[in-house]
């Protein structure tokens, strides 16, 4: 799992499991602390893994363009 696409779907599933706690965080408990954590650690793995694929689509496109 070393190219950027393996770990940027690793971090959307990361991601959309600390969306899963902070959802049922919210609802047991409401917003306290732990759902605001929940929720930045989301924030972060899903923004990383967006950007992880779109820098593995733009090696790709470099990579074609060179052939």
């Amino acid at each position: 799992m070393r190219s950027p696409l393996g770990h940027g779907i690793f971090y959307l599933i990361l991601g959309f499991f600390f969306v899963f706690f902070a959802i049922s965080n919210v609802n047991e408990n409401g917003w306290g602390i732990w759902a605001y954590i929940f929720v930045a650690f989301a924030t972060y793995d899903i923004g990383a893994g967006i950007r992880l694929i779109g820098l593995h689509l733009k090696i790709k496109k470099h990579m074609n363009e060179k052939k």
